[in-house]
């Protein structure tokens, strides 16, 4: 089976490609290094041909609402009407847990790509999935200062190899729809998390905690819905492990 991921070498996008090689399947990149854009479409069709399955992690790193929504609407239209021309069987997108309670930024155009995969004429699946333990790396790396500014929140990390290997069952199977949340075995504060990367890191910052406006932030950060399914590794695992350096925003 052909596989195409979009994304596919980002954070998620890596360990998908590697999982579906390692399943006896043959992924396809869709990347501009290797020819395809997902803004203009230049080169998705031929990339798309004999593909079966379309698994859309791509990302883009901004908190724009504006940028964001550009580029998943654009991004997730091309896929969907080159997959429908190449007889893609199955449309598969990550999003983030509680998307649809939050009008701001970045949540707001993995909203939009929801719907668009909604109500396209593909067989589709959507996982949401919490944000990963990288999330708090990225927020130290993103305050190259000595303050680093937190959210103040509460948060279910997973970890990124394991909402991949969840993406590649569901995309080797029928398309479900909705897919179960996705989410890590334990809730803690983020900003403690930052905290403990810094001094894991032997970086020297200043974590201060500031409030997030909106209903959806009130009492903590979107928890995973009623049954959803559960990673085992924990942040401390993670840590331990020695996790990868942050790279582009997860989620």
């Amino acid at each position: 089976m052909r596989v195409a991921v979009a994304g596919g070498t980002g954070l998620i996008g890596r360990h998908v490609v590697s999982l579906v090689e390692q399943a006896g399947h043959e992924p396809v990149v869709l990347t501009r290094s290797r020819g395809v854009d997902l803004t203009t479409g230049a080169g998705l069709s031929a990339a798309l041909a004999g593909a079966e399955v379309v698994l859309d992690v791509s990302n883009v790193a901004t908190l724009s609402k504006k940028r964001s929504v550009r580029f998943f609407t654009t991004g997730t239209t091309r896929l969907l009407e080159a997959g429908a021309r190449a007889g893609v069987r199955h449309h598969l997108a990550l999003s983030i847990v509680g998307v649809d309670r939050v009008g701001w930024g970045y949540y707001a155009g993995k909203l939009s790509q929801e719907e668009l995969i909604r109500n396209g004429d593909l067989p589709w699946t959507v996982l949401r999935a919490t944000q990963f333990h990288e999330f708090a790396e990225q927020l130290l790396a993103r305050s190259p200062g000595p303050v680093a500014v937190v959210p103040r929140l509460r948060v279910q990390p997973v970890a990124a190899h394991e909402v991949a290997a969840r993406l590649v069952e569901l995309a080797l199977g029928p398309a479900v729809g909705r897919a179960p949340d996705m989410a890590g075995p334990q809730e803690r504060e983020l900003v403690e998390l930052v905290r403990q990367v810094g001094r894991a890191r032997g970086r020297r910052r200043l974590v201060v905690p500031v409030p997030v406006l909106g209903a959806a932030a009130r009492g903590g950060l979107l928890p995973a819905g009623q049954g959803y399914t559960r990673g085992s590794q924990s942040f401390e695992d993670w840590l331990r492990s020695g996790g990868p350096s942050a790279g582009p925003a997860a989620s």
